[in-house]
């Protein structure tokens, strides 16, 4: 009868890698003598660590006569798992100078709809081309929520869009675009059909905006634009994603300033016009930034930022 393994032993710990490489070698040769050359070693310590291991798991691995050495059902079902146990922390030393290059590694980005059209698409597929080790985390996002995922370390960086002169303490800006705002109107309305828009024929027109909270750097521009002329902005609706506000413009319930972007997002029953301005007037601009905590980049994102396209 055999005698039972104790689990006595049995360690609260890691394995040591070494033991594993161990039983690989006696699993590949089924023989100590050979796996103990292959190993540099003499046999009577590997003949020891396999006995530890076995200890340490409270299992036979091996079935061992004078005349043979055979691997038990469980010791077979080891091999395997060992050897890519193995060849993941052959692996590490690669992967963590890869890491510390920007080579690899994970990278969380957030970004608002309007990057979605044009900035986003490109330089993601450029950065993948060049860097595919680096697993990018896409996560949609207003403003208002990057802003806190940033300050708890939820991601890496953020796309935003905002007004001219937008500088939050704490956080770095790294330029993107520039774009003008153009309005969105009802293809059916009687502005739609005028070839030329002033900002007097606007004013008077119900509105369709994003909630102050999720962009309130442009949202103060786009009402100071109307106070500057002596008005009050009439908001029929709010909506947060620049998708929606634009269904809502088709469904003729007002207007809405849009970024110039935004008119690659082709939707029936709604116009894309610029505004002209008389002297003195001026139609707000915005732009769009990767922002992200001042002085912390990731090797990573430090390399995404470098790959920013032209």
């Amino acid at each position: 009868m055999k005698k039972k393994l104790s689990t006595d032993a049995r360690a609260p710990h890691l394995i040591e890698l070494r033991l594993w490489r161990q039983f690989v070698a006696v699993a590949e040769e089924l023989h100590f003598s050979r796996a103990a050359q292959r190993l540099n070693m003499t046999q009577p310590p590997l003949t020891q660590a396999i006995a530890q291991l076995e200890a340490v798991l409270g299992l036979r691995l091996f079935d061992r006569t004078k005349r043979s050495v055979q691997l038990t059902a469980a010791g077979a079902a080891l091999v395997p798992e060992a050897r890519d146990l193995l060849a993941r922390a052959s692996a590490l030393p690669v992967f963590a100078r890869a890491s510390a290059d920007g080579e690899a590694g994970r990278l969380r980005l957030a970004f608002v709809s309007t990057v979605g059209f044009d900035v986003l698409p490109r330089w993601v597929r450029a950065f993948r081309e060049q860097h595919p080790k680096v697993q990018l985390e896409l996560i949609e996002a207003t403003g208002d929520v990057q802003l806190e995922a940033i300050g708890r370390g939820e991601i890496d960086a953020g796309f935003m869009l905002h007004s001219p002169g937008f500088s939050p303490p704490g956080l770095a800006c790294q330029l993107i675009a520039r774009e003008s705002l153009v309005v969105a109107v009802p293809g059916q309305s009687a502005l739609a059909a005028s070839d030329t828009l002033t900002l007097k024929n606007l004013f008077d027109q119900p509105l369709v905006i994003f909630p102050r909270r999720i962009l309130p750097s442009l949202y103060d521009a786009i009402f100071a634009m109307y106070h500057a002329a002596g008005c009050l902005p009439h908001v029929a609706q709010e909506a947060i994603q620049m998708q929606t506000i634009v269904n809502l413009v088709s469904a003729g319930i007002g207007v809405a300033w849009v970024p110039d972007s935004v008119r690659q997002f082709q939707r029936p029953g709604v116009v894309y016009r610029k505004v002209s301005v008389a002297k003195g007037q001026a139609v707000p601009g915005c732009e769009t930034s990767l922002v992200r905590r001042l002085g912390v980049a990731s090797p990573a994102l430090l390399r995404f930022m470098a790959f920013a396209p032209g």
